[in-house]
């Protein structure tokens, strides 16, 4: 394990709690804003935050899963044409891997004696990572991703519900939903910013941008219809 304790190693669950997140605030508090814009009334509205909270959670379990998945099964196949290769032709896949080696500027003499060590430590493993550029750390984890990213939207869904169950009924809703949502919203892009070593400032305006155009078209959407019930 090195010592710098590189950030790398959190993208596999880094990436789907901060899209669980960022999608549980932004489409809560979208779908709250339209509904509370065309003045419907306090329990309607709370019901269909509700609603979007476990859907939404659900939903994005489902969606990692499945896509997760996918890219796992493709590592496996990958893998296991790899193995056949080995079996069945070991000088050419040596050859390769020399060859690779080569190209990221060792020396030839020196990458046939590396190719040679590494295949004779572990020939599957030595292919994965510089043929296919597969590593334990950047491994498909669908179980992983999948907990993270239903945690997270909850989490994020949440708090413009929070804000919608505190807050004014009808159009004066909006803002307090609003302004807890943008919150949570900036507050998202700078922790997942420092866990990732990227710069806050960027990532916070990014989410803003993103989450307040998407709160201000659903809301001005439920004008338009005004649909009070």
């Amino acid at each position: 394990m090195p010592k710098e304790g590189h950030y790398v190693t959190r993208t596999g669950w880094l990436r789907a709690a901060v899209l669980g997140a960022n999608d549980g605030i932004v489409s809560t508090s979208s779908l709250l804003a339209g509904v509370l814009a065309a003045g419907m009334e306090r329990p309607v509205v709370l019901l269909t935050g509700l609603a979007a909270l476990v859907a939404g959670a659900f939903s994005m379990a489902s969606g990692e899963y499945v896509s997760v998945a996918a890219q796992s099964d493709s590592e496996s196949a990958d893998l296991e044409l790899e193995r056949r290769a080995l079996e069945e032709d070991p000088d050419y896949e040596l050859d390769e891997l020399t060859s690779g080696l080569v190209e990221r500027g060792v020396s030839p003499p020196l990458a046939r004696a590396a190719a040679r060590e590494m295949t004779a430590h572990d020939a599957l493993d030595a292919h994965a990572r510089e043929e296919l550029g597969l590593t334990e750390t950047g491994a498909a984890a669908p179980m992983q991703a999948a907990l993270a990213s239903a945690a997270a939207f909850a989490t994020g869904a949440a708090l413009p519900l929070a804000g919608a169950a505190l807050g004014p009924a009808g159009p004066a809703g909006v803002l307090p939903v609003a302004a807890l949502s943008l919150a949570a919203l900036g507050g998202l892009g700078l922790t997942g910013a420092r866990l990732g070593g990227a710069p806050a400032g960027r990532a916070a305006a990014r989410a803003l941008l993103w989450g307040g155009a998407a709160m201000g078209a659903t809301a001005l959407v439920g004008r338009l219809f005004d649909v009070a019930v």
